[in-house]
């Protein structure tokens, strides 16, 4: 079999294992969100987000330590074992009846997230320098597996629990656990082995790319594309919900319209760094985050302030009040009624509908400018929901194409350390997926506002865009102090 051959049947079975194990991983988006809205359990938007969040603490937390055990160990090994072992947890889901039980068991089903790590520095001994962006950008559209997921598992859900509403969701994780075992025993049997013989072999010597500064910043650009994917994929389904009143089914779609092309545009992600370079990839990413997390910021509001009022043109008694005007000593003065339009909500743009409502009564003594009707404008903007999905769907898109070109940074960079510098960045990322769901729970208590959540992103987008053009800046100083001289003398 020639070499290439290998590595993509290599790569079929890593990115087939990953789509699976993403699946998994953002189960409980899907699944707590259920749960609560049948009042099976009742827990709270906090503990809601807790829950979101948990698994995607442990499958990042311990991406690290697994990535060292790939480079270490290779990927069949480390693969086989963490996808038979984490359909334990799944298999024991169905026995746990508090938030404690259901925490525990979801923060070790969670580690099926680790397979990121393992996959990135498995995928990447198997080719040469120059298929690495592709490859990786392959790989990744594993992520895609939330969009299973949110698809799938609602309508699954459904059917399930027609039977029996108490317990019918419990065949749920059962089916996951077991398509786990599937993916874990073709593994076993077709994937080969091969150790990254780059690789050192202390402790030391593999922890020190994280003393880096470099490692970090990759680390916070991937925080904001890969963590914030992770946690909108879970957080529109409750969003939808709440908001549009859109039901289970329909917000999953919804929220697949987000994942999917977001896990999929991933490898061309890859295609446009290896093309353009990573870098340029990146300002139009960040740059694109900011404009739609900004657009997406805008509640559904009504806001009420005073309009133009009717004043009285002289000094007279009030003669004759109608709807629509009042006589001052016999001159009238015209009075806008209220207009009821039924269309709002359809609007895309804000719509501003004003109208006077009358503050003198009949026989009133009235002086010259004193206000016979009060002025009120009413500006309703409905944040129409194929506006919002389409941003959504946007932004979905533009942090796919980041989340390959953060990668592709990195075998160029640290060509020996992928599996520790690829497990510390997607720890970092995998803790935005964590922290997402909680941060944004804690910001719709305090605030009451679903778009709350766009707001955090907006700020993180500004800042991860601020570090990346003063390190460049910085490089340009140092590289060609010249050069930067004379663009600044000159304009």
């Amino acid at each position: 079999m020639s070499n290439l051959s290998q590595s993509h049947k290599i790569l079929f079975l890593n990115t087939l294992a990953f789509t699976i194990c993403f699946a998994c991983w953002t189960l409980n988006g899907v699944l707590v969100t259920y749960l609560v809205d049948k009042g099976i359990f009742n827990w709270t938007v906090v503990e809601t987000g807790w829950l979101l969040g948990i698994p995607i603490l442990s499958g990042s937390i311990f991406r690290l330590p697994i990535g060292i055990l790939t480079d270490k160990y290779g990927g069949k090994i480390v693969f086989s074992i963490l996808l038979l072992l984490c359909s334990v947890p799944l298999f024991l889901l169905p026995f746990a009846g508090s938030f404690w039980s259901f925490a525990v068991l979801s923060f070790f089903f969670g580690l099926v997230g680790t397979s990121f790590a393992v996959g990135i520095g498995y995928t990447s001994i198997w080719y040469p320098k120059e298929w690495q962006g592709r490859a990786l950008g392959i790989f990744g559209m594993g992520n895609a597996g939330a969009a299973i997921t949110t698809f799938i598992a609602p309508t699954l859900l459904n059917h399930l629990s027609e039977k029996d509403p108490v317990n019918g969701w419990k065949m749920l994780p059962v089916i996951y656990g077991a398509i786990l075992v599937i993916i874990g025993i073709l593994f076993v049997v077709f994937a080969k082995n091969k150790t990254n013989q780059g690789v050192s072999k202390t402790m030391n010597e593999l922890m020190s790319p994280l003393k880096n500064i470099r490692v970090w910043r990759f680390g916070a650009y991937y925080f904001l594309v890969f963590g914030f994917f992770v946690a909108y994929s879970q957080w529109l389904l409750p969003n939808f919900m709440n908001v549009y009143h859109t039901t289970l089914v329909m917000g999953g779609m919804f929220a697949t319209m987000f994942s999917l092309p977001s896990g999929i545009i991933r490898a061309f992600g890859g295609y446009l760094s290896d093309k353009f370079g990573a870098r340029k990839v990146m300002y139009w990413v960040l740059g694109s985050s900011i404009v739609i997390s900004f657009l997406l910021m805008f509640p559904k509001m009504e806001i009420f302030t005073a309009g133009p009022g009717v004043l009285s043109s002289a000094n007279g008694v009030v003669t004759a009040i109608s709807a629509n005007e009042i006589t001052v000593n016999g001159k009238t003065h015209k009075i806008n009624e209220k207009q009821i339009s039924n269309n709002d909500d359809a609007a895309i743009f804000p719509v501003k509908n004003s109208w006077q409502e009358i503050v003198v009564q009949q026989n009133q003594e009235v002086k010259k400018k004193e206000l016979l009707a009060q002025g009120v404008t009413q500006i309703k903007f409905s944040a129409n929901l194929w506006v919002y999905v389409v941003l959504v769907i946007l932004i979905g898109i533009s942090w796919g194409i980041g989340k390959a070109a953060v990668y592709k940074h990195i075998p160029e960079y640290f060509p020996n350390e992928v599996g520790v510098v690829g497990g510390m960045v997607g720890l970092i990322g995998g803790l935005g997926g964590f922290v997402g769901p909680i941060i944004f729970g804690y910001l719709l208590n305090y605030t009451g506002l679903w778009t709350s959540s766009w707001i955090f992103i907006f700020v993180v987008s500004v800042l991860c865009l601020l570090w990346m053009h003063r390190t460049i800046i910085n490089a340009m100083r140092i590289k060609s102090p010249d050069f930067t001289r004379d663009i600044e003398h000159n304009h």
